[in-house]
């Protein structure tokens, strides 16, 4: 089969092992889960931006996250919705490389926006004097446009990559969406040295953010438990316990994938499809509750909005 681009065809399969009478089931629970992150997602940006006292760091930090979320949900969901609902699984070759490039694109960035909201809280917490001086809005600014800069090369890479090999086996992307790891077997060239250079870029986006997480965690419990009195203590160390589980939800599984699939560890294809599903779109609908829906400013302004509008 030549790779003709401009009417090359993929199929989004979602779980290869599925029965059919599950389908609309699939779809129901899909949908809801995009529909809990759009609304959750969608108020956090819009109380971040309404909210003039809310123009700080921390929630600039938070707005980013939120419509990283965002956009990854909006670009993947729709399709491999209409797939398990209508059956409408295809997907053009150009969107399907587009979706892999957003999807390593946005992956990255709530990567190292995590990071960044770490080290906000360790700045603020174990350097408070100093936290106005050295996190400022225009500072958050240049290094979140300077990241996501950074962090488009590997993505660029991939895409133009896997762009370029022809397609002459199967058309069916095991998975819910175009990622490397599904495209890579329905490629007819060497794909070898792509995915090495993938890999590397990839543990270079998880662990370089990662070291700074597990870094700025373990500063700040240590700085709660030595200066905080007691009834505090146990509310702060509360809080970073819940972030630390959404940061191991995103980064545990998807070390292991990642690994898993150089080593070439072979495991059920459903069972990989779900854990990226897992790992992807549950943290999606849980940061804004964990980071953002629980942070008192936030509420305020909800309610503040919502007051505003019954009187009205």
């Amino acid at each position: 089969m030549d790779n003709e681009s401009d009417t090359y065809e993929f199929l989004l399969v979602g779980f290869p092992g599925l029965p059919q009478k599950y389908h609309t089931l699939v779809a129901v629970v899909m949908f809801t889960v995009y529909l809990i992150s759009l609304f959750a997602n969608g108020a956090v940006i819009a109380l971040i931006v309404w909210g003039k006292h809310l123009h700080q760091p921390m929630y600039i930090i938070i707005a980013n996250l939120a419509l990283s979320d965002l956009l990854f949900d909006t670009i993947t969901l729709p399709k491999i919705i209409a797939r398990y609902w209508f059956g409408a699984g295809s997907i053009s070759f150009f969107y399907c490389m587009f979706q892999l490039f957003c999807v390593h694109f946005l992956g990255s960035v709530d990567s190292y926006v995590i990071m960044m909201m770490a080290i906000d809280r360790y700045v603020a917490i174990c350097l408070p004097l100093r936290y106005s001086a050295l996190i400022t809005n225009k500072r958050i600014f240049y290094i979140s446009g300077s990241l996501g800069i950074v962090v488009t090369l590997s993505p660029a890479l991939t895409a133009i990559g896997y762009a370029q090999f022809p397609y002459c086996s199967s058309r069916k992307v095991n998975n819910c969406f175009c990622v490397s790891m599904a495209i890579t077997p329905l490629a007819c060239g060497d794909t070898l040295w792509l995915s090495k250079i993938i890999f590397i870029f990839a543990l270079l986006v998880l662990l370089l953010p990662l070291f700074f997480i597990i870094f700025s965690y373990v500063a700040i419990i240590y700085t709660v438990c030595s200066s905080i009195a007691s009834g505090k203590r146990w509310k702060a160390i509360y809080t970073c316990t819940t972030h630390l589980f959404i940061i191991g939800m995103y980064y545990g599984p998807r070390l292991f994938v990642y690994t898993a699939f150089q080593l070439k560890f072979i495991f059920s294809l459903d069972i990989s499809v779900l854990l990226l599903f897992l790992y992807t779109f549950i943290p999606h609908m849980a940061n804004p509750i964990i980071y953002c829906l629980r942070a008192k400013e936030i509420r305020q302004t909800a309610a503040k909005i919502f007051k505003l509008r019954f009187k009205n």
